[in-house]
Order: structure tokens, then C-alpha cells, then sequence
């Protein structure tokens, strides 16, 4: 016979164990930044594992459209500024009628200059900028006179079509037309040196396309602004301004349009950027010998990766941590979408998708 003074057996059920709260215990904040200090997009990490990324907003000075037009901008005003004492107007300057003709080389001279450096200085890569100078310069120089020459034959047909039409001034939008055709083959030239400083075929194919397109608004605008201003130089100094501002960003927006594979850079100092792969084999690390330069992250190896395009596919092959989607990769087949992390430097591969 149960005893009276038996109590009731406890009992606990799932739904008691559910509303348990387990409540941690402040053991200070030591893995917060100092107060002010910049982040690149990941947290305490595991040792064995991946950070977790924060994506960061991309800043517009690393846009392929802005920087290569401020280096077109820049580029031109310096060939302008060279070319200019020796220009010969009405007899006036110190130049002669031969010395004038060679502003044209001057400011394409310069144009291939500026955009041949500009993608390196945004990386903050001074090595890679002056070997790239190194050859833009020559480059630029041979192939400005040889496409001077082509594109003064071009705008002199395009001239006397002019004349035969009855037009006789340069205040007649036919031509503006002809002048902005003979900036066309112009400006081809820097999209040649271009690609050639950067060994990439199809990077000086988009650099000539880009560049016969801002060459050719540039053009067109140059003698309405002659018109407007009546300041002889500084009229000259706007109208190949704008040319060369013109044909920068309309070659970062034809790249930015036709690319197929590209990294763009989620997170890290880069963050924004996208690094178009042109050739069969990118290489990435901290060396500024590599195609793609990640600084101020003392992890990451001299050349701590590549990426390897064959035919269709993409091939990530690394030699020191990397983790794509969140697991560690030696060699991994890539997916449009992937999360590739390197040190604190995060990359989305992406592809366009084929039909």
C-alpha cells in the first residue's frame, strides 16, 4: 500500500526542455575592431575554416569606365599641353606647319599611356604601372604616327566628299562627321597598345571597339566646341579632352558589355572591382608580378593561386588556403556564383550564360 506522504513523480516533458534559455555570461568584447578602424569584410575566423564575408559596397574610383576615363581625360590634356606651344595659327607660336601636325601623335601617344597604366595604379601596383609604361610608350609613339598617317587619309576623302557636297566650313555637321570618322581610326591605335601592353588579343579587340566609339563622339563634338568657345588653345585643350574621356569610358563599358568570366571583388581593399580573365592563365598573390595583386594581407603568398580557363571550364589551382563556397580547394572546377575567399579578400566568379 502506497505510503500518504509519497509526492508526485517530476516530470519533463520536450516542451519544457524547448523553453529553456541558456544565457551566456559577458566575457568582454575582445574580438571587436578599434573604434575607427577599417574592415575588410570578415570576422573572427576559425582557424580551420573560412571568414565570414560581409559584402562591401565597391567604390566608383574602381569602376573600368571611371578610371579609364579620368586616364583618357589625363592622358590627352598632357599630349595637348606638349603639342601646344609648337601649334602654328596664323603665324602665330613658335611652332611651323610640320611641328603642328604632330600634336595628333602627341595627344594619341598619351592616350595609349594613360590607359595602359590606369587599371594598375587602381590596383595600387607602382611596378606593374611602370613596366606597363615602359611599353606604352614606345607602342603608342610608333603605332600614333603610323595611325596618324592612315587616319589623315581617311579624313581627307572624307574632306573632298565633303567639298563635293558644297560643304565649305567647318561649322557644317557633315564636317563634324568627317573629323569624327577620322578620330575613329585615331584612336584605334590606343586600343591596340592597350591590349598589347596586358598580351591579351581579345582585351585589344574590346580596347579598339571601345576606342573607335569614344573616338567617334569625341570627334564630332570637337569642332562644335571650337565653335562655341573661339579660344583657339584652350578650345583645342576641351575638344581633345573630351575625346580622350570620351574613349576611356566608352572602353571600360564595351569590356564591362562583351565579358565572359570575371572575379568581382566582394570584400577586401579592392572591394567593387572586377578583374576581367582574358587570359588562359591568371595568376593570383601578393607579388605584383601576378595578374591579379592582393596587398596588405601578409597571408596570402607571392602567387598563391591561378586560375586556368580551358575551353568551357574554369579551374581554380591554389597553393595556399582558399576556400570556395566555404570549403578548402586545391583544385576545384569553377561555378558561375562561386565565393571564393583568400585571406580577407572574397571574389564572386561569375560567366555569362551561354545559349
Amino acid at each position: 500500500m502506497p505510503s500518504t506522504d509519497d509526492k508526485p513523480a517530476l516530470k519533463i516533458t520536450l516542451e519544457d526542455l524547448a523553453k529553456v534559455e541558456v544565457r551566456s555570461v559577458p566575457q568582454g568584447n575582445f574580438g571587436a575592431a578599434a573604434a575607427g578602424a577599417k574592415q575588410y569584410g570578415n570576422i573572427a575566423a576559425p582557424a580551420d575554416g573560412p571568414a565570414t564575408v560581409t559584402e562591401e559596397k565597391g567604390s566608383i574610383f574602381l569602376q573600368g569606365w571611371f578610371y579609364l576615363g579620368i586616364a583618357g581625360l589625363l592622358g590627352a590634356l598632357s599630349g595637348w599641353a606638349i603639342g601646344e606651344p609648337f601649334f602654328h595659327e596664323g603665324g602665330r607660336g613658335i611652332g611651323s606647319p610640320f611641328l603642328t601636325i604632330l600634336m595628333i601623335p602627341m595627344v594619341l601617344t598619351f592616350l595609349c599611356l594613360g590607359f595602359s597604366v590606369a587599371e594598375s595604379i587602381a590596383e595600387r601596383s607602382l611596378n606593374k604601372a611602370l613596366v606597363r609604361a615602359g611599353l606604352s610608350l614606345p607602342l603608342g609613339l610608333v603605332l600614333s604616327l603610323v595611325f596618324m598617317f592612315i587616319g589623315g587619309i581617311v579624313f581627307t576623302v572624307a574632306r573632298e566628299i565633303c567639298f563635293a557636297l558644297g560643304v565649305t566650313t567647318y561649322k557644317n555637321p557633315a564636317f563634324w562627321i568627317a573629323r569624327s570618322v577620322a578620330w575613329m581610326v585615331f584612336a584605334a591605335a590606343a586600343g591596340i597598345v592597350y591590349g598589347l601592353v596586358d598580351r591579351s588579343l581579345k582585351k585589344g579587340r574590346y580596347g579598339v571597339i571601345g576606342a573607335i566609339i569614344g573616338g567617334g563622339i569625341g570627334g564630332v563634338l570637337f569642332d562644335p566646341i571650337s565653335m562655341a568657345t573661339g579660344l583657339g588653345g584652350p578650345s583645342r585643350a576641351v575638344g581633345f579632352g573630351l575625346i580622350g574621356l570620351a574613349t576611356g569610358v566608352a572602353i571600360g563599358i564595351v569590356e564591362s558589355a562583351l565579358k565572359d568570366r570575371w572575379l568581382y571583388v566582394a570584400a577586401g581593399p579592392l572591394a567593387g572591382k572586377q578583374f576581367i580573365l582574358y587570359k588562359p592563365v591568371t595568376t593570383i598573390g601578393s607579388s605584383q608580378q601576378c595578374d591579379i595583386y592582393l596587398f596588405k594581407d601578409t597571408s596570402i603568398l607571392p602567387q598563391h593561386g591561378v586560375i586556368e580557363m580551358r575551353g568551357a571550364q574554369t579551374f581554380l589551382r591554389s597553393d595556399g588556403p582558399v576556400f570556395v563556397s566555404g570549403q578548402p580547394a586545391r583544385m576545384r572546377a569553377l561555378q558561375s556564383g562561386d565565393l571564393i575567399q583568400i585571406g580577407r579578400y572574397a571574389f564572386h566568379f561569375r560567366e555569362r550564360q551561354r545559349s
